[in-house]
């Protein structure tokens, strides 16, 4: 059986990737990002010794699997931020092609195919805020399960 927990590195040591634009304008709100809930994939099982994968998208708990890995059910969940910083400003955010997990015992696996479920021209809004949710793609190669974790690298910026 195999837990799958993927924490963005903004959850876990706080906002490491806070926007500090030393040439900002006195008075300009910072740029900030808070994660809130981190990107899980419930419970899955793998069935042979080829690996699979299992894909939770930005803004739905839908969870598909493929390969020889088996949803054992449970609710995955999409992982939640919000950004803030000046009223009306548009933002970009900027997630990783690819993020390498490890367990405890030394399997490996890779979470791929980053979605989020923001605009085109995402914008804060009149309070200077924005909420996103974001998914991704599990990749197991092998047949090596576990509690998989990972440190996802999410930064943002003003446009």
């Amino acid at each position: 059986m195999a837990l799958l927990l993927a924490a963005p590195a903004a959850a876990q040591d706080g906002c490491r990737l806070c926007y500090s634009d030393v040439a900002a304008k006195p008075g300009e709100r910072p740029l900030a990002i808070e994660i809130w809930t981190d990107l899980n994939f419930a419970k899955l099982a793998l069935t042979g010794r080829s690996g699979g994968s299992a894909e939770v998208a930005a803004g739905s708990s839908d969870k598909r699997t493929s390969g020889e890995l088996m949803d054992l059910g449970g609710t995955p969940i999409t992982g939640r931020g919000r950004i803030t910083g000046v009223p009306l400003r548009e933002v970009r955010l900027d997630l990783p092609g690819q993020v390498e997990m490890t367990t405890p015992e030394g399997g490996r696996a890779r979470l791929t195919g980053f979605t989020t479920d923001l605009p085109q021209r995402p914008t804060l809004n009149a309070n200077g805020e924005l909420e996103f949710s974001f998914g991704a793609r599990l990749v197991i190669e092998g047949g090596r399960g576990g509690k998989f974790r990972g440190r996802i690298p999410i930064s943002v910026d003003y446009n």
